[in-house]
């Protein structure tokens, strides 16, 4: 009786998990679709679903209208230094924040823990200014030289470092090892997980993100993907088999980086939130 009410229950959350996996299918299934059609297909009443006759218009305009390997480029490139520096970095203040004493230390935990409760708009108009002062408005360093640093990827390695016994740091101390070497050979190997976790996260993030590009950058050689395909939409009229066009073009190597890395993204996520 109690398997059959087992069986029961498997079958409902795999039938709600099955029509929630469909409906997270739907608007990229759509977007696909629309970028087939033409645009008085994408725009009739009553809808129509599917394209009559199958077309790489919309492709071609988007690469023909727009920049779209400079876009390519820049995303790729700050999505690289934005996931790299703050990997680093932020490990590294994890880790004096857990094992260094040194004075002021909670202080300023607390108050690196405070910048995650302002919403990064808040922060635009100071980094614009800096940006502005040292000359690199509309320039391809601006897009990632203010995020060498992330507070949550400081507070959840800190975290993960307070889970590791003392008693391996003591022993490399016999051993010679200085603070970094402990940091490098023995503590970052300890928390690869929450690490492959930062990097999807980071990376994820970098690669979808169109305020701060489209704040700092006015040149199309100089925007990123998300801030370039903003571009296409006009108030005057939207051709929507090109905008899904260049949408369906940003997201691809997204999913062909979770294919080949999906068993270390779930692993990742999944540890991480254990731990967390």
């Amino acid at each position: 009786m109690q398997l059959s009410s087992a069986r029961k229950i498997n079958w409902v959350v795999h039938v709600i998990l099955i029509i929630s996996a469909v409906a997270m299918l739907v608007p990229f299934v759509w977007m696909v679709l629309t970028s087939l059609k033409t645009t008085t297909e994408a725009t009739q009443i009553p809808i129509r679903y599917l394209p009559s006759a199958p077309s790489l218009r919309g492709y071609i305009e988007a690469i023909r209208q727009s920049a779209f390997p400079h876009y390519y480029l820049n995303t790729v490139f700050a999505a690289f230094m934005k996931t790299v520096f703050p990997v680093i970095f932020s490990s590294m203040a994890a880790y004096a924040f857990a094992r260094i004493k040194f004075p002021g230390s909670s202080i300023l935990f607390v108050l690196i823990l405070s910048v995650m409760m302002v919403p990064n708009p808040v922060f635009y108009t100071p980094q614009y200014m800096m940006m502005s002062d040292l000359g690199l408005v509309n320039t391809v360093t601006a897009l990632w030289i203010t995020s060498l640093i992330s507070p949550f990827a400081t507070f959840l390695l800190r975290q993960f470092f307070l889970t590791i016994s003392k008693e391996l740091e003591e022993a490399a101390v016999l051993d010679g090892c200085n603070p970094f070497q402990i940091y490098w050979h023995i503590m970052l190997p300890l928390v690869k997980s929450a690490l492959v976790a930062i990097v999807i996260i980071q990376l994820q993030w970098a690669w979808n993100e169109l305020q701060w590009p489209l704040i700092i950058n006015s040149s199309p050689e100089k925007m990123t993907l998300s801030s370039g395909i903003a571009t296409l939409v006009s108030m005057f009229g939207t051709d929507y088999p090109v905008l899904m066009a260049g949408a369906f073009m940003a997201v691809v190597p997204m999913i062909i980086l979770f294919f080949i890395f999906q068993k270390q993204f779930i692993e990742g996520i999944a540890f991480s939130a254990h731990k967390g």
